[in-house]
């Protein structure tokens, strides 16, 4: 099986593999690149999507995407990104095709996440060029139903011939060759790289993703306030899950301890229970009860290493 697919040379990229968006510093993005995968800065949140897609650009000279969640208007943050150079924009979490013509005038990919067949067809239909199916097991955001061993070959057989890049689950060198003998043309990996060196997220966080099991990570219909509705994620199970669940899963306004400042950010600004924020490097406070992103394929993320040494195991078995 060959480490360079089709989509490797559209994308420009060396091997299969990409960076989920993870966070928006430049670091691990930058890394993965480097190593010859796609790193991908999340850039929903960002004051300024230019200046940290100049700042990646200046730690490496390879393709990076940028990523952004359609459940505000992003055109500006997008516009803003294909000014400063992006040139592979993903999308998720809402319709795509008013924003397939900004991207294509500035010559740039656009990429989509699906959960369904049927929602890749539509996606295609508009103009988007690349798929991304993403099966339930993945970690964070999760925009589908459906595990990534069913969606991923009828959504190969949904688009054909355009590219698809399996995402959820995927954390060796096993899945990424599993996925592409279903068809699709690189895996997308969130959790494993949680662990890269150069993810800045706060030991307490690395240790609870080592010593997670399958198991841990657990889907949620709505546990964090991430701020849309109809938003299920997946993240390690901890007492705040544990709080909510024993309340019988109130809605936000009726959540025991909603309003509680259990951390703060390395800025002083406080973080309250039930916010999506991660613990980064810098935050001080509880640990335990805040957004422990991850996906199913925790269990298999079982060391800190560098981004490089992680793209070269996901790949071992090409």
């Amino acid at each position: 099986m060959s480490t360079h697919t089709p989509v490797c040379e559209l994308l420009g990229i060396e091997r299969p593999i990409i960076e989920a968006p993870l966070a928006a510093d430049p670091r691990l993005p930058a890394a993965v690149s480097n190593a010859g995968g796609l790193g991908s800065l999340g850039l929903s949140w960002s004051d300024d999507a230019g200046d940290v897609v100049r700042e990646t650009a200046a730690l490496t000279d390879r393709p990076i995407a940028g990523n952004f969640v359609l459940t505000s208007d992003q055109r500006r943050r997008v516009g803003q990104a294909l000014s400063a150079g992006l040139r592979i924009v993903s999308l998720i979490w809402g319709d795509p095709q008013s924003y397939v013509g900004l991207v294509h005038d500035a010559g740039a990919l656009i990429m989509h996440t699906v959960g369904s067949a049927e929602e890749a067809r539509r996606a295609v239909g508009g103009g988007v060029d690349i798929i991304v199916a993403q099966g339930w097991e993945a970690g964070g955001h999760v925009w589908g139903g459906v595990a990534t061993l069913p969606l991923v070959p009828a959504v190969v057989d949904a688009v054909a011939p355009v590219p698809v890049i399996a995402a959820g689950g995927i954390g060796d060198a096993r899945g990424v060759a599993a996925v592409l003998a279903f068809g699709a043309q690189a895996a997308l990996v969130g959790t494993r790289f949680l662990l890269a060196d150069e993810m800045p997220i706060h030991e307490e966080y690395r240790r609870r993703l080592i010593a997670a099991t399958e198991t841990d990570a657990e889907w949620y219909p709505d546990l964090y306030d991430v701020g849309w509705p109809d938003s299920p994620h997946r993240a390690i199970h901890n007492s705040t899950a544990e709080m909510w669940e024993a309340a019988g899963q109130p809605p936000l306004g009726r959540r025991p301890r909603e309003r509680e400042v259990i951390a703060h950010f390395a800025s002083g600004d406080p973080i309250v229970r039930y916010s999506p924020a991660p613990p980064m490097v810098g935050t001080t406070g509880e640990i335990e009860p805040l957004s422990l992103w991850a996906g199913q394929s925790v269990a298999l993320a079982k060391q800190r290493q560098p981004a490089a040494e992680i793209v070269d195991e996901l790949v071992s078995r090409l």
